[in-house]
């Protein structure tokens, strides 16, 4: 039985592509223009697989033939449960070919959270690997709109595939559906007002599906152009610039299941250049700088610290690798003066990017903060790399939802307007707070963040609203003091969290994982922070921690945080 989204959600089917402007802007049309343009170009590495242009887009319509002979229907939600590998990519491709909705589905997920995404989204088909697929199969009875699976063989334990094949009687292996799809099964036309569903975790509480349209998504996030270009004015001038492109080479190490690998790689396909991915089901830097070397990428896809310092400091153990490797790139998270230093002793010239952005915003700007740090200044917003160079359609936005102007002083909401999201998907009470509308009619897209405008227009970024922390009435940004304490030299990593107080309501609390070597100084630390810090933000408490928790894509896991101070207090 065909489900239906529900009152509460946004329609999923599409108007006809003749009533938008944006319809030839659908990701699979700028897709095929660029397989087009440069078939024989190897598009993906990944496991051992070598993917041309048009390898990726043969496979990816096979798998849109099968499940649309298996009764997925145009507008329908098909998710993706799966660690990095070619076939997430063949598979995102696929059910967009087939006219249907990718969900990205998270592999750290447990049973409860799978269940929330899978209901909440009205998924209809999965795509997962059989290890993951078990924990699915958990929940199965309580997903009546899971009507169909496709199983991506990943070496699962025979428990967990006969637990598998138990609950969905009607999986398909992979490669079985790729072979046996129809050739002559038909496929509903794409426009650029079909939709691209990103589901997010947030900082707290269950994950919310950021609902977009697709040519929006492409202008906010995806489309990569040379600075003064032109955006593209059909997928004509996409494939003439993937025509004409360097074929650079990207290791992209952040999972596609969260949107800055997922941005990144299509970002690179949509320019007709290479996506090398790390299939490893942990991070381990030693086999990601072999990989970067054997495959001779040019630009490195991190998640902040967490990512960067190991990498950089094998590198320095063996200067002779990845020669053509110029550039680092960093999403979700900013690189840190220290670690911007380790760079740049392993390669003086390597270019060092931090961008800034989020699933309800896309891509918003870039930093602009120095290449190295770790001096004895203090640290201000362009000197600690949160400093960031914004688009036009990028604002601080009042409590009126009205832009501050360059120079203020004010604290305020990062937001976006323009192309951004409908909204947060079957959640109209969450999409009226995150996406109002102001008192001339303008939407906005507020990212959680908050920061000021400095005098030059750009935006130095404070941190995330949900984890500032009141201490006597002065508010703190968690990111803001642990930039500062990563600073320290003998810092490997820091998270600052707010721990109750009778006197002051909240006082801040650092948790702090050392470098090898050093030794434990909570005085000599809280000096450093002084000296760069407002008396309020300094913290009142340091934890020393083997190792500060991060999340699956590199950010710092404040829950986790929260749990270590609520249990020393």
């Amino acid at each position: 039985m065909r489900s239906s989204p529900g009152p509460a959600a946004p329609q999923t089917a599409a108007p006809p592509a003749t009533a938008d402007p944006d319809a030839a802007f659908s990701l699979t049309r700028l897709f095929d223009a660029v397989a087009d343009a440069v078939p024989e170009r190897t598009a993906l590495v990944a496991g051992g697989r070598v993917v041309s242009y048009a390898g990726l887009r043969g496979r990816a319509d096979r798998l849109a033939r099968h499940l649309a002979a298996a009764g997925v229907r145009r507008g329908e939600h098909v998710a993706i449960l799966s660690f990095n590998r070619a076939e997430w990519v063949e598979s995102f491709l696929g059910v967009l070919r087939a006219g249907a909705v990718p969900v990205n589905v998270n592999y750290r997920y447990v049973a409860g959270e799978l269940r929330h995404v899978l209901a909440d989204s009205h998924t209809v088909a999965l795509i997962a690997e059989e290890s993951l697929a078990a924990t699915v199969a958990r929940v199965r009875p309580d997903l009546p709109r899971l009507r169909h699976a496709v199983l991506l063989e990943d070496g699962a334990e025979p428990a967990a595939r006969e637990a598998v094949r138990a609950a969905f009687p009607e999986a398909v292996g992979y490669e079985d559906a790729l072979a046996a799809a129809p050739r002559e099964q038909p496929l509903p036309p794409t426009s650029g007002s079909d939709h691209y569903l990103l589901y997010t975790g947030g900082t707290t509480g269950y994950p919310k599906g950021v609902l977009w349209r697709q040519a929006d998504i492409f202008r906010a996030a995806v489309e990569r152009r040379s600075p003064g270009a032109p955006r593209a004015r059909s997928p004509r001038d996409v494939a003439e610039r993937a025509r004409a492109c360097f074929p650079q080479r990207m290791l992209v190490l952040g999972p596609l299941m969260h949107a800055a690998g997922q941005w990144n790689a299509l970002s690179m396909l949509l320019c007709g250049k290479r996506v090398v991915l790390s299939t490893d089901r942990s991070f381990r830097a030693e086999r990601v700088v072999a990989l970067a070397h054997r495959e001779g990428v040019h630009t490195l896809q991190v998640v902040g610290d967490a990512m960067a310092r190991p990498l950089a400091r094998h590198l320095l153990t063996e200067p002779g690798l990845c020669p053509e490797l110029s550039a680092v790139r960093s999403g979700g998270t900013p690189l840190t003066p220290p670690v911007r230093g380790l760079w740049r002793a392993w390669r003086e010239d390597i270019a060092l990017a931090d961008s800034y952005g989020g699933s309800e915003t896309g891509v918003c700007g870039s930093a602009i903060g120095p290449d190295a740090g770790g001096g004895s200044e203090p640290l201000t917003g362009s000197q600690d790399g949160r400093s960031f160079t914004m688009g036009g359609s990028i604002a601080v936005l009042d409590e009126r939802l009205r832009p501050l102007p360059p120079g203020s002083a004010v604290v305020g909401r990062i937001a976006r307007t323009g192309r951004i999201p409908l909204g947060y998907y079957n959640d109209p009470i969450a999409t009226a707070r995150t996406f109002p509308t102001d008192g001339q009619g303008r939407r906005w897209a507020l990212s959680g963040d908050f920061g000021t405008r400095a005098g030059d227009g750009s935006i130095v970024l404070l941190g995330r609203g949900s984890v500032v922390i009141n201490t006597a009435g002065e508010k703190v940004y968690p990111e803001e003091v642990e930039a500062a304490l990563k600073a320290h030299p003998s810092v490997e990593d820091a998270i600052v969290v707010p721990a109750p107080d009778e006197l002051l309501g909240q006082r801040v609390t650092a948790l702090v994982s050392l470098a090898a070597g050093a030794a434990p100084d909570e005085a000599g630390l809280l000096a450093f922070c002084r000296v760069r810090l407002a008396g309020f933000k300094v913290p009142r408490t340091v934890h020393f921690v083997d190792r500060v928790h991060r999340t699956a894509v590199g950010k710092q896991d404040y829950r986790w945080a929260s749990s270590v101070v609520q249990g020393v207090i």
